[in-house]
């Protein structure tokens, strides 16, 4: 990409001319052969996909008031120098409105996330384009050479990052990401970018816990309330205990239960573990009566036994079902259920037949029984289990998921395996 060359406002070629703000930030400004100030920031609108620049904004000595000079009014931007067409200086004398977005106060330093690989970023740069006659803002520039340049560095980025991959540049595109509405400002706190609204559920909730844990409290707290509940719900479960302590303290009671309804058992007790007991007590009072009894004793550790950490949540199925029942429709049939890589095969009254592996059943034949293709030699815990044994089993079978039955055989519910493995308040030698 050219960087070093002259951008001209009115009178621009018919080539697009490419350059980067970090090269343009702080240049000296002439009218005419006088030299008024420092280029400080450029104002955009939002044109379409690709926002366009506006204004300069010019900042002067002496305390001379700053000036916001219209695209139109330049004749010659480049690296090393600005120069302005203007009548008169004090006509210009005029702060952005309030409700302007500003590329180096707004955008540069600010978080990014990528809709693409959903990680947190930093912008470093921002790549512009002028294109006739009209300046547009391109590209975000996240990447480490980027950031060598924000810092005066840029000629090392050669000899630190020789091999860097020229896939994985860092760039992202402005059509990717969007400014926030009005009132965003340059102090901290505020999400500068981010991805469509409509494109955070398609971020896995493992993927959107690494990005809010990337992100101070205020942007949390943004990004979180714009979750779908069963994808708030899903999202907290992977998040630090940390983070989610600070995520739970801007919410109220009522919303930090419902979300925890949703949640199995000892995933509940694994986020109220590291709360206050004050608040864990108060959060338990807002749940489900049969929940919170679970919680509890997961929590007091009263109890060891499997069954407190069990859930219902399950694909359960009668033997004479058929395997494309379950496929042509598995989204629905899996929607909302903790437990989705295993089918139990049950009778009406729960009395466990076999299981399925997922993997199993895609590949079965469409018009085949449940009965005919489950594992009937089920390996299970009872629902005397105590959390020592289950870890033993998990260890031993690798199993991501098991089932838990009474002395009669009756499926009692399924346990899932980072309910037992990946707590953190449980005593398991």
């Amino acid at each position: 990409m050219q960087t070093d060359i002259a951008v001209t406002g009115k009178n621009a070629q018919k080539q697009d001319r490419e350059y980067l703000m970090s090269t343009l930030i702080g240049v000296r400004v002439y009218l005419g052969q006088k030299k008024i100030g420092r280029l400080s920031d450029m104002m955009i609108i939002e044109t379409g996909k690709l926002p366009e620049v506006k204004n300069l904004i010019i900042t002067r000595p002496f305390g001379d008031p700053a000036l916001l000079v219209p695209w139109d009014r330049v004749k010659t931007l480049e690296p090393g120098r600005c120069e302005i067409d203007l009548a008169e200086l004090k006509k210009y004398e005029t702060a952005p409105p309030e409700d302007a977005i500003l590329l180096f106060d707004h955008i540069l330093n600010k978080k990014v996330l990528d809709m693409e690989d959903a990680e947190v970023e930093i912008v470093y740069d921002i790549h512009l384009i002028n294109r006739n006659g009209r300046l547009y803002v391109t590209e975000v520039d996240t990447s480490r050479s980027a950031r060598l340049r924000r810092l005066g560095l840029g000629f090392l980025s050669g000899i630190l990052y020789p091999q860097e991959d020229p896939k994985d540049t860092g760039v992202i595109s402005w059509m990717y990401i969007q400014p926030l509405p009005p009132q965003i400002s340059s102090f901290r706190g505020d999400v500068k970018l981010n991805i469509l609204k409509d494109k955070l559920a398609d971020i896995h909730p493992v993927d959107l816990a690494d990005i809010l844990e990337e992100l101070d409290h205020d942007q949390r707290v943004m990004v979180f309330a714009s979750l779908e509940h069963e994808q708030a719900s899903d999202t907290l479960e992977e998040i630090e205990p940390q983070v989610q302590r600070d995520i739970i303290s801007s919410l109220t009671t009522e919303q930090v239960g419902r979300l925890l309804n949703d949640m199995t058992p000892g995933q509940a007790a694994d986020i109220l573990s590291v709360l206050p007991s004050s608040e864990a007590h108060e959060i338990l009072e807002a749940l489900n009566k049969d929940n919170a009894k679970k919680i509890q004793a997961i929590i007091g550790k009263q109890e060891e036994k499997v069954i407190h950490y069990t859930t219902q949540k399950i694909l359960k199925f009668l033997p004479e079902t058929t395997v494309g029942y379950i496929e042509n429709d598995y989204p629905r049939h899996a929607r909302g259920k903790d437990v989705i890589m295993y089918i139990y095969v049950a009778e009406k009254d729960d009395t466990l037949l076999g299981v399925i592996d997922l993997k199993e059943l895609l590949q079965a034949d469409d018009q085949a029984l449940l009965k005919d293709i489950m594992i009937e030699n089920v390996i299970s815990l009872s629902t005397e289990s105590t959390l020592k044994e289950a870890s033993q089993v998990f260890a031993r079978y690798d199993f991501r998921a098991l089932p838990v039955i009474d002395d009669k055989n009756h499926l009692a519910g399924v346990i899932p395996y980072r309910d037992v493995m990946n707590l953190t308040h449980h005593f398991v030698e």
